[in-house]
């Protein structure tokens, strides 16, 4: 049983246990029983009045609760088609209590959160509009009178966040464009003229609207500055070389170049104005000094001259070069021709370089060649040898790689130009042939000419008895050491010695036939017999006769003269051996 019900049970019983007691009071005082009858009536009038005004209290919270019930529902429908959520379903088997609670703080969470929604829905709108205020973009597209998604809040967020983004790019790059702007007008010495100028000069960063086409505006005036910027530079550029051109010909000194410094670096308004003014102040000096700059100009064709490898006649084919009628006409024709071999050498600057650079490397290489022939080198003990003749292999190497490169060159240059290319009046390539064949020619004479230096040593040393060179290390016939040389009966002169025997004198006419039987090569073309009847020699024995001593001394000669040809060392002499 519910304590509900013992109480009710209780109350009867109070009920019943009250009208006992006041019947018993009522014996008690005597009171009669129509009046005991109208004493119960009221009580239980009273009672029933009493219970009737609870019943009817208990009813109305019941109407109540339905109405709330019923009113919740209604609301509920609307948050969640409101909130586009799915309807809410109720739980089953509570009360009317529980149900009218449970839907009452349904609707008083989805008031909340239509609410909340409401209000992060006005904060985003008002951030978009000032976004778009400064962007000069349109704003998001969301009914600010409906309440938003979920979803829908989420992507207005992002779309916060990219136009943010948006704003601070567009605002960075504005204030670089503006402070190149700025820098540009100084330079160029000059104020904002439009609204739109003044605007970025003038104006709070934070106010100037950042839209597209500012942006793009701001790109078109920063280039429009920048173009004329550039044009002022390239005149002062093109100033600064004409005065540095007049300078120089008319030799200001240095303390007067240096006091005009200034306007030789920079390129603003007032030094345009300075170069201008001196430019003007040059030109009169130089239309004073007309022969002194004439003759400065000629020193520069001359040097233009070499540079392109001009020939005399390509050089005397400009006649106002050799005239000595200074006026401002021939000033005019000398500067107009500077012009045009400056124009000429830039256009073909590689192609001159590289010949000069060929150039350069066959002279080096001759010097090399040279050295190459020298004694003296092979004393050398710090390793310069070794490194001339890897460098003479390199540039053997390498010049017939850049020869090739430069008649690729030459021979676009020529279909360009439709001409032949001369380098002192000569074609490049002939010349370059030339060059190869004169040295091959010089190598060749100059082995001819150490063969007939050693035929004539050796025609000298088989008249007068002097020593055999023989190259080092080399023994000679029968000797054992180089430090030991063996000794013969020295040779004795026609005016100090006695005539030898007839004899000996006999064999040695024999011997000497056979010697001059050989023969020398003169450089006259002619052969020389080495026997001279004024000569007597006196041997002592070398050999078992002066044949086999005659014989083996010029076949030793010969080998002498064979390794010399293929040793790339230099001769050096033996121990002296007189005869």
């Amino acid at each position: 049983m519910r304590k509900s019900e013992v109480l009710a049970a209780e109350s009867v019983a109070c009920l019943n246990k009250a009208l006992c007691h006041l019947k018993d009071i009522w014996e008690e005082i005597g009171i009669p029983e129509d009046q005991r009858l109208q004493r119960t009536n009221v009580v239980k009038n009273h009672i029933k009045g009493l219970l009737d005004m609870m019943i009817t209290e208990e009813e109305s919270l019941r109407t109540r609760l339905l109405s709330s019930i019923e009113a919740c529902h209604k609301q509920l429908d609307t948050l969640c088609l409101e909130l586009q959520l799915p309807p809410f379903e109720e739980e089953r088997g509570v009360t009317m209590l529980q149900q009218e609670k449970e839907i009452r703080t349904q609707v008083e969470m989805l008031v909340k959160e239509r609410t909340q929604r409401i209000q992060q829905l006005k904060a985003l709108t008002e951030r978009d509009q000032d976004l778009c205020d400064t962007l000069c973009s349109d704003p998001y597209a969301l009914d600010p009178n409906a309440v938003p998604s979920l979803e829908q809040l989420d992507g207005f967020r992002q779309h916060i966040v990219s136009q943010t983004t948006e704003k601070e790019r567009r605002h960075a790059e504005f204030v670089g464009i503006k402070r190149q702007i700025l820098l540009c007008m100084d330079d160029l010495d000059q104020l904002p003229e439009t609204s739109f100028e003044k605007d970025i000069i003038c104006e709070d960063q934070e106010a100037f609207c950042l839209s597209k086409d500012n942006i793009a505006s701001l790109k078109l005036l920063l280039s429009q500055l920048e173009e004329r910027k550039a044009e002022n530079q390239a005149v002062c550029e093109a100033h600064r070389e004409k005065i540095q051109e007049l300078w120089d010909r008319l030799q200001v000194p240095q303390e007067e170049r240096e006091l005009f410094s200034e306007h030789m670096v920079a390129s603003k308004k007032k030094n345009l104005d300075a170069l201008e003014a001196e430019g003007r102040r040059l030109m009169e000096l130089k239309r004073l000094n007309m022969r002194n700059v004439t003759e400065a100009i000629r020193s520069e064709i001359a040097v233009l001259w070499e540079k392109c490898f001009f020939s005399s006649d390509q050089q005397q084919a400009f006649v106002p070069y050799f005239s000595n009628d200074f006026t401002e006409q021939l000033l005019g024709l000398h500067e107009a021709e500077i012009l045009r071999l400056k124009q000429h050498y830039e256009e073909h600057k590689e192609l001159f370089e590289g010949v000069q650079r060929w150039e350069e490397s066959w002279r080096l290489f001759l010097e090399l060649e040279k050295k190459a022939t020298d004694p003296s080198r092979f004393t050398n003990r710090g390793g310069n040898l070794l490194k001339e003749e890897k460098q003479k292999a390199e540039l053997h190497k390498s010049l017939p790689k850049l020869e090739k490169k430069l008649k690729a060159q030459i021979d676009v240059w020529e279909q360009e130009q439709a001409r032949d290319f001369l380098v002192n009046g000569q074609k490049f390539l002939q010349f370059v042939e030339e060059q190869w064949e004169l040295h091959r020619i010089e190598k060749e004479n100059e082995k001819l000419e150490r063969q007939l230096k050693k035929s004539k040593q050796i025609e000298v040393d088989m008249l007068y008895g002097t020593a055999v060179r023989t190259p080092t290390k080399r023994r000679f016939l029968g000797t054992t050491t180089p430090s030991k040389a063996r000794k013969v009966p020295s040779v004795r002169t026609p005016g100090r010695s006695k005539p030898p025997l007839a004899g000996l004198q006999e064999r040695n006419k024999e011997n000497m036939g056979q010697v001059t039987g050989l023969g020398v090569p003169l450089q006259s073309g002619g052969f020389k017999t080495l026997a001279s009847p004024q000569r007597n020699f006196s041997i002592n024995s070398v050999a078992s006769t002066y044949s086999e001593f005659a014989t083996g001394l010029i076949n030793t000669v010969i080998e002498s003269v064979q390794s010399s040809e293929t040793s790339p060392r230099p001769l050096t002499p033996r121990a002296s051996q007189t005869y």
